[in-house]
């Protein structure tokens, strides 16, 4: 069995726990299709940190939980086309 490296979960104090009741839900402008948009929060926390909260708009639960440094690598990623389709 190969050992694999710990893993550093540095959102694991808000995960959970992010108070979503005022968030104010970003998503794109066009209509919305049969399974829903991506929508997006940026969501104050009371550790001072400011957390980008993701869910589905027709599937409330489950919300993914980004820090600011993992949601601007994943915006970076995305114009630089590292998410394309590879056809």
């Amino acid at each position: 069995m190969t050992e694999s490296a710990p893993i550093y979960d540095d959102k694991a104090h808000v995960r959970g726990k992010l108070d979503l009741r005022d968030a104010q839900w970003k998503r794109p402008p066009e209509p919305e299709p049969e399974d829903g948009h991506v929508e997006i929060a940026f969501i104050e926390h009371t550790d001072g940190a400011t957390y980008v909260a993701m869910r589905n708009s027709k599937q409330l639960d489950p919300v993914l939980t980004f820090t600011m440094a993992e949601w601007d690598a994943f915006v970076l990623g995305a114009k630089d086309g590292e998410f394309d389709e590879p056809w």
